[in-house]
């Protein structure tokens, strides 16, 4: 089995979109054998979760993620544990032995809203050419 964590600098990364790095571990008979740092190049929110199955990534765990992330993650069969913050190690250890605090409803505010409902301009905060 493979986990991977929004990684930086020993925390989990709480925008899964924006991550720069993954920390994976990779696990046998519940304790983790083996783990490494790897850049994602650059890859955005979509292709973040072809480049986590390619990897052999089983479960993610993150911060923030937004519906078509989740989706995304979904199809290529990888299991979600969002919403945990602090830091990588120990959610992973926490995860192993069943004890892991997560939001199985995560969402990311910024991309699951109602956009122009409460007047503002979605232009403002760069979310890109969402309009009503």
């Amino acid at each position: 089995m493979k986990i991977a964590v929004t990684y930086e600098n020993g925390n989990i990364f709480q925008h899964f979109g924006h991550t720069s790095q993954f920390k994976l571990y990779e696990v046998e008979n519940s304790a983790v054998v083996r783990s490494e740092v790897i850049d994602t190049n650059g890859s955005g929110h979509g292709a973040l979760a072809g480049f986590l199955a390619a990897n052999g990534v089983n479960m993610l765990i993150c911060g923030g993620i937004g519906g078509g992330a989740q989706a995304a993650l979904a199809d290529v069969g990888i299991k979600l544990f969002g919403g945990v913050h602090g830091n990588a190690d120990e959610a992973v250890q926490a995860l192993l032995a069943g004890k892991l605090g997560y939001n199985p409803d995560v969402k990311c505010d910024h991309h699951d809203h109602e956009h122009g409902a409460d007047g503002h301009a979605c232009g403002s905060h760069g979310c890109g050419g969402h309009h009503e």
